[in-house]
C-alpha cells in the first residue's frame, strides 16, 4: 500500500490537473489541515502501530451509525447488526474538531510552471459557506446559473462562444464546515489570459442581473434531475447517509425540491453578490510559465 500510494503521489505531480487541485487546496486552506498535503516523507513514516492507534481511537460504536436499504424490516436488521456488533466498544474520543478557516485577502494570482503543458488548469476560488446555511437552496440555484450544467453562463462561454476549453464550471463545497467556491478550466495555452479574463467578467456578470429565463431554467434542472440520485438501492444508502452525517432534518429529502422552486430571481442575485467576491480571489494556474506569464500580467488583476 506504501508503494502504490508513493506512485499515485508520483503520477499526480506530473498530472497538470492534479497539481492545481493541491495548490488551490493550499491557497484557500493554508496550513488548515484540509490544505495539507500527504508527502512522500509522510508515507514512507507510518507504520503498523499507527494505523492501529487510529483506528482503536476512531472507529468505535459511538462513533458509528448503520445506515440500511433493502428489502429488510427493522427486526431482522437489528438481529443481524447484533450478531456481528453487539461487543463492539465504545471509545474515549469520537470527534476531530476542525478550525475556523480564514477567507481569501484581496486578489492574488499563483502560477505554477508546467514547461510544455499542452493546456493551462485555470481554477479560482474563496471560501464559502457550509452546508447549514440558511442560502444553501439559492446558492445552489445560482450557482446552475453561473456554472453549474451544461448550458451554464461559464461553459456557453468559454466552451460554445469562445472556444477556449472542452468544458467549463463552477461549484460549493458545503459540507459540515465551510468549504470553498470554485471555478475552473482546462483551457487552450494561448488563450490562457483571454480565458482568465472571461472568467472574471462572468463571476462579475452574475450579481448585475439574472433572467427569469436563466432562474427557471436552473431550477427545473436541479429538481428534474434530482430523482437520479435514489435511482438505485445503494444511491438511497449513499444519500440517507449524507443525511446522517451532516445532522440534517429527516424530511430534507422530501422539501429539497420545493424549496429549490421557491428560489426567486432576487434570492439568486443578493447570494450572487454576497458569495462571489472578485475582489478576495485567489486564482490559481498551472501551465507553460514562458507562453502564459506576459499574457496574465497584462490583465493587472493582483499580486
Amino acid at each position: 500500500l506504501k508503494v502504490r500510494s508513493l506512485t499515485s503521489l508520483l503520477q499526480e505531480r506530473d498530472s497538470p490537473n492534479a497539481i492545481a487541485r493541491v495548490a488551490s487546496g493550499k491557497v484557500l486552506f493554508g496550513d488548515h489541515p484540509f490544505g495539507r498535503r500527504t508527502e512522500e516523507s509522510d508515507i514512507k513514516s507510518i507504520r503498523v502501530e499507527d494505523l492501529k492507534d487510529f483506528h482503536s481511537k476512531y472507529y468505535v460504536a459511538n462513533n458509528a451509525s448503520f445506515i440500511v436499504a433493502g428489502d429488510i424490516d427493522m427486526s431482522l436488521l437489528k438481529r443481524h447488526l447484533e450478531a456481528h456488533f453487539q461487543n463492539w466498544e465504545e471509545g474515549s474520543s469520537s470527534t476531530i474538531n476542525v478550525p475556523e478557516v480564514s477567507q481569501v485577502e484581496s486578489r492574488q494570482l499563483y502560477l505554477v510552471d508546467k514547461p510544455g503543458a499542452a493546456q493551462s488548469v485555470i481554477i479560482l476560488g474563496h471560501m464559502g459557506v457550509s452546508r447549514y446555511s440558511e442560502d444553501f437552496y439559492p446558492i445552489t440555484v445560482m450557482n446552475t446559473v453561473l456554472g453549474g450544467s451544461f448550458t451554464s453562463r461559464l461553459n456557453d462561454n468559454l466552451r460554445e462562444k469562445h472556444g477556449y476549453a472542452y468544458g467549463a464550471g463552477s461549484w460549493f463545497s458545503m459540507g459540515k464546515d465551510k468549504g470553498p467556491f470554485r471555478a475552473s478550466a482546462s483551457v487552450q495555452t494561448d488563450a490562457t489570459d483571454k480565458s482568465i479574463a472571461e472568467f472574471m467578467n462572468e463571476l462579475r456578470a452574475i450579481g448585475e442581473g439574472i433572467s427569469s429565463e436563466e432562474i427557471e431554467r436552473a431550477r427545473n434542472y436541479i429538481a428534474l434531475g434530482y430523482p437520479g440520485r435514489f435511482e438505485t438501492v445503494g444511491d438511497y444508502a449513499m444519500q440517507l447517509a449524507s443525511l446522517v452525517n451532516l445532522d440534517l432534518p429527516f424530511n430534507t429529502f422530501n422539501e429539497y425540491t420545493k424549496r429549490v422552486l421557491e428560489v426567486t430571481i432576487d434570492d439568486a442575485l443578493r447570494c450572487a453578490k454576497t458569495y462571489i467576491d472578485v475582489d478576495n480571489l485567489a486564482i490559481i494556474v498551472v501551465g507553460d510559465r514562458e507562453k502564459v506569464e506576459s499574457g496574465i500580467r497584462e490583465l493587472g488583476l493582483g499580486h
